[in-house]
């Protein structure tokens, strides 16, 4: 049996989205959803909470950032899900709090991911350069041995 299988609930593939939230993400979002509709594939949401940049910080601060964090992407992941809804696709919302890398891995071996996606760069806010991110990506693919596709330009 393959690790996640049991929620997927056919034959379908199993796309696992990665995304930031808010209205940046909307293009990856409605075009993951119009890829999974097309395709008759189901869908994943993924929402990373990073808090590895409080590392020098009192620990009560670093749970309530990461509680703060967390309920954040659990709102975002709730309006990707109604965007996915509005065009009769079910999508799955997963929020981890860890490595963006460490944290796709699992969710996409959890979930029998037949593909990942992730949003292009976009300006100054991205979380990667566009060069890193097709690194990052190249290097997630070959460790997943999952097809990694960056969309658009923006996350």
């Amino acid at each position: 049996m393959v690790a996640g299988s049991v929620l997927r609930r056919n034959n379908m593939g199993m796309i696992l989205c990665a995304t930031r939230g808010g209205e940046a993400s909307y293009p990856t979002q409605d075009a993951v959803i119009a890829l999974a509709k097309e395709q008759g594939d189901e869908l994943a949401f993924l929402y990373v909470a990073d808090i590895s940049f409080l590392n020098q910080t009192a620990a009560p601060m670093v749970v309530d950032v990461e509680s703060r964090l967390e309920k954040l992407g659990q709102f975002q992941l709730v309006m990707a899900q109604e965007r996915a809804a509005e065009q009769d696709i079910i999508a799955q919302a997963f929020v981890r709090t860890g490595q963006l890398r460490a944290e796709l891995v699992a969710v996409a071996e959890e979930i029998g991911a037949t593909l990942i996606v992730m949003g292009g760069s976009l300006g100054p806010d991205a979380a990667f350069e566009n060069s890193a991110l097709h690194v990052f990506a190249a290097d997630l693919q070959t460790e997943t041995g999952v097809e990694v596709r960056i969309l658009g330009s923006n996350d």
